[in-house]
């Protein structure tokens, strides 16, 4: 039984995101959209989907579509229902977050956190990263055999983001255990019980933060929480509300990705057949090693924007507010863009991805995330070079983010 169905006449497509057949192999639904529909009403959702590089990288840039609707118009001129008053808490760690707001908010909250994660500061934490990854390495080494996401992919991005914002390591399980109940909330098909369990993570997550931002206050110290507290821009300070949805933000997508990359990327390696010595033999290559994997199996495939005014695009009509997804793990596959694109080829000179986004709300964590895939995954392979696959991976039910919900491995 397929797992989709397009019709190109309509340019209208169904695949159950809940759908194991889909969600294990979203890539022969992109394939057949890119045959002939990539431009496509998806039925399941009901908005337009664009699955095109080119497209999704423009559109992606566009300033007439926007992370937030609700700052150029009323829920009453878009016909949205009031708020759920059982999602409350939610809602609170959305409504400053970074990824939603657009300008001037964002460019003024993005402007106090961006500092801590260009290039030249987060290349200071690899020593530690490297130190990390060989530790929890040297945890399971000797067993001949692990679960790789949750003992390696798992603890290392998630106690680097914690360390960086200014929290303990070992509050790091439960900072996760958090993040993941409130990242069902952006799944398909939400049901009320997931909404109050998220809701009650949102709570937890914000009283914690509350108290450890209370001790800053008290006591500064040389951590990012700290950073969000005093700096200023343009005499403006963050207010208590921004800092902690600014934190929850960081720490839910600063491991978030980098978790499902390592997996995808490992089982990708590992099925391809390739030398992993070749693959990571020197920085350059085990960047463009990192890259292929970010490109080849993207840890998030849906970006979602809204339609800012009524406006006209490549023929199409969008009213206010009218929601747009921009299909990142299809557009990394796109043929027209990609030689051999459903091909794992790390020695590419045609590669580049669209995984961390693009325009300003590009990832503000994509170069932490490159330097920590490149460090944990060129550790691995080095410490374990006689690494294989011990049962087929699944990928989790989590679409539209893409990650493997197992990875056992031996050696």
């Amino acid at each position: 039984m397929t797992a989709f169905s397009i019709d190109a006449s309509t340019r209208r497509a169904t695949a159950k995101p809940r759908d194991a057949a889909f969600y294990q192999n979203p890539y022969a639904f992109y394939a057949a959209l890119h045959d002939g529909t990539p431009t496509f009403v998806w039925e399941d959702y009901g908005h337009w989907c664009f699955t095109g590089f080119k497209e999704v990288n423009a559109l992606l840039r566009d300033k007439r579509f926007g992370r937030q609707i609700l700052h150029v118009a009323s829920r009453e001129d878009l016909g949205w229902p009031p708020p759920k008053d059982h999602t409350a808490a939610f809602d609170l760690t959305e409504k400053y977050s970074l990824l939603a707001l657009e300008p001037p908010a964002h460019t003024r909250l993005r402007t106090l956190v961006n500092r801590a994660f260009v290039s030249r500061n987060v290349e200071q934490l690899r020593p530690r990263i490297e130190r990390l990854a060989n530790e929890v390495i040297d945890g399971f080494q000797a067993d001949g055999g692990v679960e790789l996401i949750k003992a390696f992919a798992a603890p290392i991005p998630a106690i680097v983001i914690a360390e960086m914002i200014g929290l303990p390591a070992e509050m790091a399980p439960q900072l996760l255990a958090w993040s993941n109940r409130m990242v069902q909330m952006y799944m398909f098909g939400v049901t009320r019980d997931t909404e109050l369990d998220a809701n009650q993570a949102s709570e937890d997550f914000m009283a914690y933060l509350r108290e450890v931002i209370a001790e800053r206050k008290r006591a500064p110290r040389e951590d990012l929480l700290t950073h969000m507290l005093t700096s200023e821009v343009d005499g403006q300070k963050l207010n208590e509300e921004e800092v902690v949805s600014t934190a929850i933000l960081l720490l839910n997508a600063g491991h978030e990705a980098t978790v499902h990359t390592t997996g995808n990327g490992v089982k990708t390696i590992l099925e391809s057949g390739l030398d992993s010595a070749a693959l990571f033999a020197d920085d350059t290559q085990t960047a463009a090693t990192v890259e292929e994997c970010l490109r080849y199996d993207a840890p998030l495939h849906m970006f979602t924007r809204y339609a800012l005014s009524d406006l006209d695009y490549d023929g199409m009509h969008f009213k206010q507010g009218e929601v747009i997804g921009l299909m990142l793990g299809a557009a990394n596959r796109d043929p027209v863009r990609f030689k051999d694109a459903d091909r794992f080829d790390p020695f590419r000179t045609d590669g580049q991805n669209v995984s961390f986004g693009a325009g300003i709300h590009f990832c503000i964590g994509a170069p932490l995330a490159r330097i920590e895939l490149q460090v944990a995954m060129a550790t691995l392979f080095r410490r374990l070079p006689g690494l294989k696959l011990a049962s087929e991976p699944r990928y989790n039910n989590v679409y539209h983010f893409h990650g493997l919900e197992r990875l056992d491995v031996s050696w």
